[in-house]
Formats: C-alpha cells, structure tokens, sequence
C-alpha cells in the first residue's frame, strides 16, 4: 500500500506543477496580448492621423493655392485627356 501511496503522491506533485506552469504560461500570453492590443490602438491612432494628413495635403484646394496664381494655364483640349480606370485583382 505505501507503494501506490508513494506512486499517488509523485502523480500529485506532477499534476501540481503542470498545473503551476499552466498558470504561469496563460498569464505571459494574456499580458503579451494586452501589450499588442496597445500597440495596435497605437498604431490605429497613427493610421489616423497619417489619413487625415494625407487628405489635407492633397486637398485640390491647397494643391491649386500653392501652384501659384493661374499664369495663363488653361485646360487641355478634350481629346487630349485620357482618362485612366483601375482593373480590380482577381
């Protein structure tokens, strides 16, 4: 009976400690996970800010004032513009 005993008792300890480890495992992935989920709201808020300075330098307004006063431009004739469409990916 002490045999089994000592066989019962090493099981336990072994359950125990992949049971420690577990735990330990589990919460390094949840705060790795909570790191990336900060970083990527940071990198969201980034994207933003990146759009937002995309849109106002490429105003036609802002593009228009800052070529200058219209010296004597005018629009090219209709059969000279070429109009582009873009062909989606497969």
């Amino acid at each position: 009976m002490s045999r089994l005993n000592a066989i019962l008792v090493l099981v336990l300890v072994g359950c125990a400690l992949a049971v420690i480890q577990s735990q330990h495992r589990s919460r390094t992935y949840f705060v790795e996970l909570e790191r990336l989920k900060k970083q990527a709201h940071g990198l969201d808020e980034q994207w933003g800010k990146l759009q937002l300075e995309q849109s106002t330098w490429a105003n036609p307004a802002r593009v228009d004032t800052l070529a200058g006063p219209p010296r004597g431009r005018i629009s090219p004739p209709h059969d000279r513009v070429r109009v582009e469409t873009l062909v989606s990916a497969p």
